[in-house]
């Protein structure tokens, strides 16, 4: 009997064909020193830090952030309307740019994560892609934009929505949004070559602290945002009749501050009468002559609406103005209502990048929870010009703007790699 014989083949196959690729990751430490080292600036004799944007110590802040990034080899300039801008070639100089940041500045008595945390994270990317020698296809562009506390000026800026009436508004350090400009290293009279136009970019990426408890609470570790809520302020004028607190009869009065009283509180009940997220807040509110003898004549209150939907805002507003009406009726004075020029409208971020960030989350065994931001943020306005996507990481006890906000060092880690990641991934799929 012929016995057919048949050749064995032996296939070794390599450990690196079957593990995945590893991809590189950030230096939690490192990030975290940089948050250390960028507190440094501003640092107050309790502790805390100061870094109101146009200050003494927002302006040291930028010439170190400055110097890091050339160290990185980046190409640094500041723009006219002082944003920090550094740049790193691509293999391929015809594509467009990938770009990501935040900001360094912040709310008088603030704390040290806030946007700092999506700087830092930012240039902590840039220095792993210069240690491992990684060349992505498009060009990377950082931006730290200017005074975003104060009116995301910087933003504004390139997205063509600053205008010259915002200059003349002063923050705490009695400096004007055009002074500061200046004080920056910017110029008033060059903006318009700030202005980039509509997709003129690939992507647009920012990493934020949550700033509020919805991560921490949920234990999560990512926030990937769907969309920035819009908002929209009015100064609300009440006019009553001032007269003697002693003299006048209690049916007899004109009492602007009560009616504005009475406001505050249907501002409440008609924002939890809407389904959904919006939000309602009158949060100043000034009474004169402000004595106590006196019955108010006149109050200015703030009013504030926020949310996803320039329709609902919309809604609630003709809502708070009807029960307005029936207030300035019923306590005989005069309501008005004056729009101020702090309008952010709605800005939905791209799905797209929002699938890279849950598939970046996913890679690294990051937990992810799709939300709003009750907050504006610069990405707000680059949204308008380029397909943009935000990362949120936890804030502890759902605490910002605060000497006691604080995010841990490995969740600063967990947001930097995914932003790491979503980069490079985008680069691999955007034209």
């Amino acid at each position: 009997m012929k016995v057919l014989q048949i050749p064995l083949v032996i296939v070794f196959i390599t450990a690196p064909l079957l593990a995945q690729q590893k991809l590189p990751t950030v230096v939690q430490d490192r990030l975290e020193q940089r948050i250390f080292d960028l507190a440094k600036f501003g640092l107050q004799e309790n502790g805390d830090t100061e870094g109101v944007a146009f200050s003494d110590a927002d302006i040291e802040a930028r010439k170190w952030i400055i110097e890091t990034l050339e160290a990185l080899k980046l190409k640094v300039h500041i723009d006219y309307a002082g944003n920090i801008i550094g740049r790193r070639k691509g293999k391929d100089p015809s594509k467009k740019l990938i770009s990501f940041g935040s900001h360094i500045d912040r709310v008088p008595n603030g704390g040290n994560y806030d946007g700092c945390v999506g700087s830092m994270a930012s240039i902590e990317v840039l220095t792993v892609l210069q240690e491992q020698n990684i060349t992505t296809n498009h060009p990377l562009e950082i931006i730290i934009f200017s005074n975003e506390e104060g009116g995301v000026m910087g933003s504004r800026a390139i997205s063509g929505h600053l205008t010259k009436s915002a200059f003349s508004v002063k923050n705490s350090t009695g400096y004007s949004m055009g002074e500061g400009i200046m004080r920056l290293g910017g110029d008033t009279l060059k903006l318009n070559q700030v202005v980039r136009k509509k997709e003129s970019m690939a992507a647009f990426l920012e990493l934020h602290i949550e700033q509020g408890g919805i991560l921490e609470q949920k234990q999560l570790n990512i926030g990937i945002v769907e969309g920035i809520v819009g908002l929209k302020w009015w100064d609300v004028t009440f006019e009553g009749f001032a007269n003697h607190a002693g003299t006048t009869p209690m049916n007899a009065r004109q009492d602007a501050l009560l009616a504005a009283a009475k406001f505050v509180v249907a501002v409440n009940e008609v924002a939890n009468s809407f389904n959904g997220a919006q939000v309602a807040t009158v949060g100043r509110i000034k009474a004169e002559p402000g004595a106590p003898n006196v019955i108010p004549g006149k109050v200015i209150a703030s009013l504030e609406i926020r949310d996803l939907s320039s329709d609902v805002i919309e809604k609630v507003y003709q809502s708070i103005k009807e029960r307005a009406k029936a207030i300035a009726q019923e306590s005989n004075v005069k309501i008005g209502f004056e729009p101020l020029d702090t309008t952010a409208n709605p800005a939905l971020t791209a799905t797209s990048i929002q699938k890279e960030i849950e598939s970046a989350s996913k890679n690294l065994k990051l937990s992810y929870h799709y939300m709003p931001s009750g907050a504006g943020h610069d990405a707000q306005d680059m949204a308008t010009i380029v397909p943009t996507g935000m990362i949120f990481v936890p804030s502890k006890d759902g605490i910002s703007h605060s000497p006691k906000e604080f995010t841990s060092a490995k969740d600063m880690a967990n947001g930097a790699n995914v932003l790491l990641h979503t980069i490079l991934a985008l680069d691999k799929k955007l034209k």
